[in-house]
């Protein structure tokens, strides 16, 4: 039971990561004044940084009670498993790309910060592929162990 939560948990999260990529995003974008799509992209990846660490955490737990019930179960294997480190990373992508860059983006803009706005969004850009490509795999690995 708690294998299939956990794959049902990891593609949901890697659907809303998608979802937030390829259609929230550019959408706010297309529609929106530059200025009003920046503010309501930047209240969607608050949104998503806060689903991203509950979600990250559970799913952590999640395995961590799989590992245990396997040890007692007599199956042995792993207690560091890639369904634990893929939430790890994702966590720290999240972690780093939003609650570290986020304020030195906004100093950025305001022009005093350390690096560029331009610099720092792709350092932001590549935390959030990392931590899609994490999740996804998850949601791949957890499919494939309830099969």
């Amino acid at each position: 039971m708690f294998a299939r939560l956990q794959a049902l948990l990891a593609a949901l999260w890697g659907g809303f990561l998608l979802c937030i990529a390829f259609v929230a995003t550019p959408s706010a974008f297309a529609v929106l004044e530059r200025g009003q799509a920046g503010a309501y992209v930047a209240r969607v990846f608050a949104m998503e940084a806060q689903v991203s660490l509950a979600l990250g955490l559970v799913l952590m737990l999640l395995e961590r009670r799989l590992a245990r019930d396997a040890a007692e179960a007599g199956l042995g294997g792993s207690q560091f498993s890639m369904r634990l480190v893929l939430p790890m990373v994702a966590l720290f992508c999240t972690i780093a790309g939003y609650y570290g860059l986020q304020p030195l983006m906004a100093d950025a803009r305001m022009g005093t910060g350390v690096a560029s706005f331009a610099a720092l969004h792709g350092v932001s850009l590549a935390f959030f592929g990392v931590k899609g490509l994490a999740v996804l795999a998850l949601a791949w690995i957890s499919l494939r162990k309830t099969s």
